[in-house]
């Protein structure tokens, strides 16, 4: 199994996105430039990864989401490819509109940087279905803008439809409903804001990342 991760000018945790895939779960991982147009074909799954992706000029995520390879990864996920998007990742995925909604600044204006404490809300997900509804993850946060906005009737529809993927225990940005991550009406691509990626190695004080990469790996062997 290949994941493909997703470099911009401005990445900073696509590294740590390859080394949680090759070294902390023993899949392959291969780096995708930003100005490349198409898909290679060995790729079974995609990981957007934090940073500041073109310098977060503009808003987060708001040039990235015009790159070629952005055009390709969303050819991708409406083939019913795999795709996860982190922190900055999850940015630009509601900016090119794979998923719902906004990230804007977080309600305290400041940056933060800590362990959080995030609930599993389903397992009906290729990307949560080795975890537990109701399993408390401690994952890292670092964002400026991580705060979750969406129309209520958009939230009300992901509720609805089970699509809430993650919650935090204890809101550390103002985020509505006290979202952290969700999925797309197919269900094969999700943004979260906390880092599974770095949770998943023990000398990160914490390996709770590791079931997302474990059930996307489940996924894949059942397909």
């Amino acid at each position: 199994m290949k994941f493909g991760v997703v470099v911009f000018p401005g990445s900073n945790c696509d590294h740590d996105a390859q080394y949680a895939v090759t070294q902390n779960v023993g899949a392959q991982a291969s780096f995708l430039w930003h100005q490349e147009s198409s898909v290679p074909s060995d790729i079974d799954a995609i990981i957007l990864p934090g940073g500041f992706s073109y310098g977060d000029y503009l808003r987060c995520g708001a040039i990235a989401k015009f790159s070629p390879i952005i055009g390709a990864v969303k050819k991708f996920a409406h083939a019913g490819g795999l795709v996860m998007g982190f922190c900055n990742g999850f940015q630009i995925l509601t900016e090119s509109g794979l998923l719902p909604g906004a990230l804007v600044r977080n309600n305290a204006l400041k940056f933060i940087c800590r362990p959080t404490h995030l609930r599993v809300e389903t397992s009906n997900s290729p990307f949560t279905n080795t975890a537990t509804p109701g399993q408390i993850l401690s994952l890292p946060i670092a964002h400026g803008e991580g705060c979750y906005t969406a129309e209520p009737h958009v939230l009300d529809q992901l509720e609805a439809e089970d699509r809430v993927v993650f919650r935090y225990v204890k809101n550390p940005n103002g985020s509505l409903r006290d979202i952290a991550g969700i999925c797309n009406a197919q269900r094969n691509v999700l943004g979260m804001m906390p880092h599974p990626e770095r949770a998943a190695d023990p000398l990160m004080g914490s390996t709770d990342g590791l079931v997302l990469f474990h059930s996307l790996i489940a996924s894949l062997a059942a397909k």
